[in-house]
């Protein structure tokens, strides 16, 4: 049995706890030597974890404890086993409180300082967010190093030059007061040392004569000053900060509006579309979008494709010098909104769907949206011998053969995928011709034969066949999310058969992109492929999310929705186009909505950032002013970004020809200028 010792210096000094009292252990050895003097959060965590050790009360090295010649061993033992609980609950205590201070500081980051930390970041994450912020580089094993490194001296960084919201006041008054009590201080960095050590900053020593070295009662190093919620010195600095982003070239697409291609594959006015791209030209965008539909090029018979009007468009771009981004449509056009034009699918596939109506999305009341085909008949050989899947790949192969030409001199940049309603990736829950009117939380689309065979299949692998339905509380198409039973706070979304539906759903969505991406990432080799992602905003404000939900996208607000589809694009390569939100709404519209499109865009865009994806933009077909204008290019080029991302380029988008002087765009050459980086604000 081990026996208590009691006697004084014949403890090991390594044992030895620092005591805040030297009354409190007076055995202790007073030769051991002082350790460093921590500082900031190390200087509140060691306050607060001066308690004995385990080891210490084994070793009878604690006043009070250890028990004289007379004491039972079993009274020792029963006091150690309680102070060993106590230890545990202050231990647990102070991991509480450490996780407390990560999970504000976590926040702030996220939500003022514009810095993309992962869903789940820790504090390595934080010190390589700030260490890039100041200029440093930080590879993924942990390497940091300056991309100019001079090591034989000093060298002067400046701070931010904007206020950051990240500082508290008392970060504020900090740095006013070292402002006015040092003048010529600035804030330096020693080129030999780790940026993430708070010993590596020092102040600089004033010029002026009868200044000593960084005196103690620096207000940058006073306790008022070292709270434990702060985290970095914001101290404004006489050299303004070089906003790097601003610089970047962001290539500018123009969309040719839609119908210059008539229903029958030719060019309707080709004196127009040269008159059209000249202008563009003149506005120096870098190249053009143009819609290849599936419902005319493949309109009248199955895998019969008329390409001729194409042919002759293209020709036309390439005279112009103008690089190309086409769209594979495999949706139709002009279904939900007012106009001249209306692309329907292919007419074979409509007669199809007369004998066979469940080949489109279909919800609750069993109406049929046409917008495009239904996802659950992907694998199904419905189309004349053909499943889905194949009949997207017949048709983009066949474009890549015919347009040989134009791949191969660079003519086409890039190629994007249509996935769904309206070329986006995305349910058809949102139709105008149901009647739905934003800002509806939408109805889900899976009440057709082959997508209830699909979920009653899922619902008995998982021993639960009474689950193999549709929600029966969701609402209607135009009701908000408080009125169901489904998507209200504390809601059936949220249950357990809520969570399985909503996973349910949401993989078929991505196992459709992930069954057309394979198949494209064959046809188009080597070429860039694209992918529309929706901006649904409104009912953001919602713990449920209901308007995401039904189109596809399970994010509510405790689950991340966005980074498991965007997994599986990154696994294709595939760059992602975000729609941007429309012009900012007035405050009572955006509380009627409960729409928020800066969190949504701020969570889809980091979110892909997250995953390494390339991101391109593209504008909602809405008039946009001035400070519209810039709304825009803050997004597709985010001021003092840690890691200096920004969109890959940049699609401009709106409902007639610019050369009729009706751009919804005013500023529009200004918008290109700034995207290009030639004008700065």
């Amino acid at each position: 049995m081990h026996t208590l010792n009691n006697t004084t210096g014949s403890q090991d000094p390594n044992l030895d706890p620092i005591p805040s009292n030297p009354d409190q252990f007076p055995n202790r050895n007073l030769n051991h030597p002082q350790t460093r003097r921590p500082r900031g959060f190390a200087a509140t965590a060691a306050a607060a974890s001066i308690v004995p050790t385990e080891s210490d009360v084994h070793n009878g090295n604690i006043g009070g404890i250890g028990g004289g010649e007379g004491s039972s061993g079993g009274g020792e033992r029963g006091k150690g086993k309680r102070e060993r609980e106590k230890e545990k609950e202050r231990t647990k205590l102070r991991e509480r409180h450490r996780r407390a201070i990560t999970s504000r500081m976590l926040a702030g980051l996220r939500q003022y300082g514009n810095f993309p930390l992962p869903a789940r970041a820790d504090m390595n994450d934080v010190i390589a967010a700030l260490a890039r912020e100041a200029g440093w580089s930080v590879d993924a094993d942990g390497t940091t190093y300056r991309q100019s490194h001079q090591p034989n001296h000093v060298v002067q960084y400046p701070t931010r030059s904007i206020e950051s919201p990240l500082s508290s006041s008392t970060l504020k008054n900090c740095a006013k007061a070292a402002l006015e009590c040092q003048q010529h201080s600035v804030l330096r960095i020693d080129e030999n040392l780790s940026p993430v050590s708070l010993d590596s900053v020092v102040i600089a020593e004033n010029d002026h004569p009868g200044n000593g070295r960084y005196s103690g009662a620096s207000p940058i190093t006073s306790v008022g000053c070292l709270e434990a919620n702060q985290l970095i010195q914001d101290v404004h600095s006489t050299e303004p900060r070089n906003d790097f982003t601003e610089s970047f070239y962001v290539p500018v697409y123009a969309m040719l509006p839609v119908g210059i291609i008539d229903n029958f594959g030719q060019l309707v006015d080709p004196d127009g579309v040269r008159q059209e791209l000249s202008y563009m030209k003149s506005l120096n965008v870098d190249g053009v979008v143009i819609d290849c539909w599936w419902g005319i090029v493949e309109g009248w018979n199955p895998q019969k494709y008329v390409w001729s009007g194409y042919r002759e468009l293209f020709n036309l771009i390439r005279d112009f010098k103008l690089k190309l981004q086409v769209v594979m449509a495999f949706h139709e056009y002009g279904g939900n909104v007012s106009g001249n034009v209306i692309i329907s699918l292919p007419q074979w596939v409509l007669e199809i769907g007369k004998d066979n109506p469940d080949i489109f999305f279909t919800d609750r009341e069993g109406r049929r949206s046409f917008e495009c085909l239904n996802w659950s008949i992907d694998k199904e050989r419905v189309l004349h011998g053909r499943t889905g899947i194949e009949v997207y790949f017949d048709f983009m192969r066949s474009f890549r053969s015919e347009f040989d030409d134009l791949f191969v001199e660079g003519l086409i940049a890039s190629v994007e995928i249509g996935l769904g309603a309206s070329g986006e990736l995305k349910y058809p829950s949102f139709p105008e011709r149901m009647g739905w009117i934003y800002p509806g939380i939408g109805e889900f689309q899976c009440y057709d034969k082959y997508s209830q065979l699909n979920l009653q299949k899922e619902a008995k692998s998982r021993g639960f066949a009474f689950w193999g339905k549709g929600p029966e509380n969701a609402g209607q198409y135009n009701s908000q999310p408080h009125e169901t039973g489904f998507f209200q706070e504390r809601g059936e979304y949220d249950s357990y058969y809520g969570r399985f539906f909503l996973n349910w759903y949401s993989q078929l969505l991505i196992g459709h992109a992930e069954n057309v991406l394979s198949l494209a990432n064959l046809a188009f080799e080597e070429t860039k492929i694209i992918v529309k992602i929706p901006a649904i905003y409104w009912s953001y404000k919602t713990a449920s999310h209901a308007a995401e939900l039904t189109a596809g996208y399970y994010n509510p607000s405790n689950r991340d929705g966005y980074s498991p589809l965007f997994e599986t694009l990154k696994k294709y390569s595939v760059t992602l186009k975000f729609v941007c939100p429309g012009p900012q709404m007035s405050p009572n519209e955006h509380e009627e909505a409960l729409a928020d499109p800066e969190g949504l865009s701020w969570q889809v865009i980091n979110a892909a950032w997250d995953k390494q994806l390339l991101i391109g933009g593209e504008n909602a077909i809405t008039c946009f002013d001035r400070e519209g204008c810039v709304r825009l290019i803050d997004i597709a080029k985010p001021r003092n970004h840690p890691d200096s991302y920004h969109f890959s380029f940049f699609t401009y988008r709106q409902p007639s020809p610019l050369v009729q002087g009706s751009t919804c765009f005013p500023d529009l050459d200004y918008f290109i200028k700034r995207m290009h980086g030639d004008v700065h604000r």
